[in-house]
């Protein structure tokens, strides 16, 4: 064949969508990313897709930050606007189901594709440098003293942090629908807050507060994790008495209506993804733990966290 003809043939298939569908989907990555730029999902994101194009499966990422209601503003407009496209992905995660639990959106992660689980990370929970307080335990007295005097700050109603503080409450024998907490729409607004010291605690993932920890602006007093994490001089909440332990993982979705192929060619896309430079230097740049589960695995663990958040929130008092 000659390579004009070559070339035009080429041309029809892709614009009929029948190349490849890993040729398809190297051509341009759309990333929604449902939050503001700053937090998780925004730092996750845009680390798949250097990764993407590290590993040779992405010529081009572009990045689409919608935020805010917990995700449930991006969620509806990647199942809106994107159905069909094998090229489109959304970062989303445990904060994203707490908050289609308490916000109740038009939109459903079912009407999505399940992917591919990443990262998993625990929360932490800081004081501004200039708090009063030293430690958790004289949060914890002030709390129960007088619970709304005590401002939680971090992601949205029914994120990691939102649920713990509700959780921590239950604990120590607060009524947890008492609790003042103060939701941000993304991890820019919450830093602000915190280090404006117009919140008493601030919540959020280890790595979005690791740089203010570290120069000393954010005093960690405890974090949601079973053992303490590695390299991470910072007690858990177990350690001090409070029984609650609770992790934030992160995954990606693909878009509504594509097949089992075109999914599985995205999933494969990932995988390669994880397994290259850019991404090994995003896992210990950013504190995280690798979580791989992909596929129809990802979409049974995403169904089961539903339903077992949705019995501790209820639990908390915050449905």
């Amino acid at each position: 064949m000659r390579r004009d003809t070559f070339l035009k043939s080429l041309a029809a298939l892709a614009a009929a969508g029948s190349l490849p569908l890993s040729a398809q989907a190297a051509a341009a990555v759309k990333m929604m990313l449902p939050a503001n730029p700053g937090g998780g999902w925004d730092t996750t994101g845009r680390a798949l897709g250097k990764a993407l194009q590290d590993a040779g499966q992405a010529a081009s990422v572009t990045y689409d930050n919608k935020g805010g209601a917990a995700g449930a503003i991006g969620l509806a407009q990647f199942v809106n606007g994107s159905k069909g496209d094998p090229n489109a992905m959304m970062v989303m995660g445990a904060v994203m189901l707490g908050g289609i639990i308490t916000g109740k959106p038009p939109v459903n992660l079912t009407q999505a594709t399940p992917l591919a689980r990443l990262t998993s990370e625990y929360n932490v929970f800081v004081l501004p440098a200039n708090s009063p307080f030293k430690n958790m335990a004289e949060v914890i007295a002030q709390l129960k003293k007088d619970p709304g005097s005590v401002k939680w700050g971090g992601g949205s109603r029914g994120s990691t942090e939102h649920i713990a503080a509700a959780m921590i409450a239950r604990e120590v024998g607060v009524d947890p629908s008492k609790i003042n907490y103060v939701a941000f729409r993304g991890g820019g607004e919450a830093i602000s807050a915190i280090l404006g010291g117009n919140v008493t605690v601030g919540g959020s993932g280890y790595s979005e507060f690791a740089e203010y920890i570290g120069t000393g602006k954010m005093k960690p007093i405890g974090v949601t994790s079973g053992q303490r994490l590695k390299g991470v001089d910072v007690p858990t909440l177990k350690e001090q008495g409070i029984n609650v332990e609770i992790g934030n993982w992160r995954g990606v979705y693909g878009a509504p209506g594509i097949t089992k192929a075109q999914r599985d060619a995205l999933v494969a896309m990932i995988e390669k993804a994880t397994k290259s430079k850019a991404w090994a230097e995003a896992l210990q740049k950013n504190d995280w733990t690798p979580a791989w589960l992909a596929g129809d695995a990802f979409g049974e663990f995403v169904d089961q966290e539903f339903a077992s958040l949705r019995a501790t929130m209820v639990k908390s008092g915050m449905v």
